[in-house]
């Protein structure tokens, strides 16, 4: 019972953060790119993809797999299913017509958007640390790595990006930690003060070319 709650809270962490990318500070890179008002108002835009990320769609296929399983035990004892990408294809082939090809298309757009996302906040980290002339090594890496992980060597896929998820996790949550009283001295002033529609007039830090 205890391992099995240990495993459960291991790999949900770990693919909660595949899910909604809360608290590895990657998200904000693309938030700091927007326009805006101020700060507070980007932030509470931002909040709200994970309450839509995880809330809603992971729930929604978590409901899709248990109705599922109940109305299909065979499902689990057949012995076809060894992953739980082999559970989720077998519950929404269950669904008459058009289970299947929800599937394919959701797919399609998490891969396509995730691609393009991290693409994003590597672009941006290796230009901040090395300066534009990495950026062309960067996506030259970026693809070859991005095409082993499609021919399917997936468990060491997972297991590095574990790992490297984990070190950007946890150096930004003792951060953002260490930076609680400033967030709470700014969502007071913006959010509880109602001064959402104030002008935030510092100026953007520009990354000098290199």
């Amino acid at each position: 019972m205890g391992s099995g709650l240990m495993m459960a809270l291991q790999f949900g962490c770990a693919r909660g953060l595949f899910s909604n990318e809360s608290g590895m500070g990657s998200a904000p890179i693309v938030a700091s790119a927007a326009t805006t008002r101020n700060p507070a108002r980007q932030a509470l835009v931002s909040m709200t993809g994970t309450f839509w990320d995880t809330v809603i769609i992971c729930a929604l296929t978590g409901i899709v797999l248990v109705s599922t399983m109940i109305a299909n035990p065979d499902i689990m004892t057949s012995g076809q299913i060894t992953a739980g990408a082999d559970l989720t294809s077998a519950a929404f082939a269950k669904i008459p017509y058009i289970g299947t090809p929800i599937l394919i298309f959701g797919m399609v757009l998490f891969a396509y958007s995730t691609i393009l996302g991290w693409s994003y906040y590597g672009n941006r980290c290796v230009t901040y640390l090395f300066g534009k002339r990495a950026i062309r090594p960067y996506q030259v890496l970026y693809v070859v790595v991005a095409f082993l992980g499609a021919i399917g060597i997936g468990d060491l896929v997972w297991t590095i990006s574990d790992i490297t998820n984990a070190l950007m996790a946890v150096p930004n949550i003792i951060v953002v930690l260490a930076l609680s009283g400033l967030i709470a001295r700014e969502t007071k002033h913006y959010v509880w003060e109602n001064n959402l529609e104030e002008k935030d007039e510092t100026p953007i830090p520009v990354l000098d070319n290199k």
